[in-house]
């Protein structure tokens, strides 16, 4: 069926720029023709996803909310791949796509639907950059709107339909109000001479795309501690991993939904024997304890019979120990450390976002005497050897610890 209206307009200081703003239901080509009429018209667009990985096994976008300098619409991505009608707009080097912690998003939208964006503003990002100890878009909005956001649909699954009026409604306000916020922290970031940090930070942005399948080889590293479990445990911990994520493959429900990570690490050790045990576990229910469960039981049985000979240890970390700093990198990591964690606190930034901790023992093993060598290290930013650049040179020279 063709877009339906389903909101009535929103009073108050909404949209990208605009005093009010409709919202439409899109799920089909035909609903599309009004979309692609918006995206001619507007210089600038609010993007964001709903996924449904909280309660299906896949995190597939579910819906896509898109905001126009007139209309919202929210489209069903379930119901057919609106790709096609945003690909050029998205990628209109000339028009401003919004977001708000974008990462996701952007590996989503390639992922799911073939989708590259460029010209991105993450108002996530501006906030950050701009001192806000809140980045959320619900306290952003609060605290210079005087917009609050509705928290009720959180954790909807987005998968099922039909969706209610108020579940079209929450997911439209994610991206009403983007263009209004950015407005307002662009001003903030052009007093403080930081506008152009944040566009280096949005070009980063654009190369965002999907990786891959990024699931760690051995599923044993998912889970915290394994590396001290026995070898009879552990491989019990991997037939119990590929017991559940079958289940919830089979199933459509996230995998903690089928049992929790401490469910699988109890039943690796051996010492859950019967389905009723397994039942008597928080982290499971009593239907799969005693239905499925009754498998996963016989998998560990297997799995810790195997011939301790035969069974992969846990990974080791690649490099193993030639990778480990030496005692002059180390005390070198520490300086620039505090040098790092000195100057955020004098810009008002978060300390890890100044300068993360990564880039901090490049920084260290490189030793760089000079601003050129600082700024050819990969995973130093321009904006970062601007705003603390001085400092951590100061600190890679230093041969005494900072009193």
């Amino acid at each position: 069926m063709p877009a339906v209206e389903r909101a009535t307009s929103h009073e108050g200081r909404q949209g990208l720029g605009h005093a009010q703003s409709r919202t439409l239901w899109v799920e089909d080509e035909e609903g599309g023709k009004k979309l692609v009429e918006a995206l001619d018209s507007s210089a600038r667009l609010a993007v964001d996803t709903e996924a449904a990985g909280f309660h299906r096994y896949s995190d597939r976008i579910c819906l896509l909310q898109l905001s126009t300098e007139s209309d919202t619409f929210v489209i069903d991505t379930l119901a057919f791949n609106p790709g096609s009608i945003l690909a050029p707009a998205l990628a209109d080097p000339d028009r401003t796509v919004l977001l708000h912690g974008s990462d996701y998003d952007l590996r989503l939208l390639d992922r799911d639907l073939g989708l590259r964006v460029r010209s991105i503003v993450d108002t996530q990002v501006a906030a950050a950059l701009s001192g806000e100890q809140q980045t959320g878009l619900s306290a952003l909005l609060e605290r210079h709107l005087g917009i609050s956001l509705s928290k009720k649909y959180q954790r909807a699954d987005w998968a099922q339909r039909p969706l209610s009026t108020e579940q079209l409604a929450y997911a439209a306000a994610d991206t009403r109000s983007l263009g209004d916020l950015w407005d307002l922290l662009r001003e903030r970031l052009v007093e403080l001479g930081r506008l152009h940090w944040v566009e280096e930070e949005f070009e980063l942005l654009e190369q965002i795309g999907w990786a891959g399948d990024e699931e760690p080889l051995d599923p044993v590293t998912r889970f915290t501690g394994a590396r001290k479990l026995d070898l009879p445990t552990l491989e019990g911990l991997r037939a119990a991993w590929g017991w559940r994520d079958a289940l919830a493959r089979e199933r459509d429900r996230a995998p903690f939904r089928i049992a929790e990570d401490r469910v699988l690490a109890e039943v690796a050790t051996g010492r859950i024997d019967s389905t009723e045990e397994l039942a008597g576990l928080r982290g499971i229910s009593k239907t799969v304890a005693r239905g499925p469960g009754a498998e996963l039981l016989e998998r560990v049985r297997s799995a810790r019979a195997t011939p301790v000979a035969e069974i992969a240890p846990y990974p080791r970390r690649s490099g193993g120990r030639a990778d480990r700093p030496t005692r002059e990198v180390e005390e070198r990591f520490e300086r620039l450390k505090a040098a790092r964690n000195q100057r955020a606190d004098e810009l008002g930034l978060d300390r890890g976002l100044l300068v993360p901790n990564a880039a901090l023992m490049e920084i260290a093993r490189g030793a760089p005497g000079t601003m050129g060598e600082l700024k050819a290290l990969p995973s130093v930013k321009r904006w970062q050897v601007e705003a603390a650049g001085d400092s951590l040179l100061e600190a890679a020279r230093n041969t005494k610890r900072p009193r």
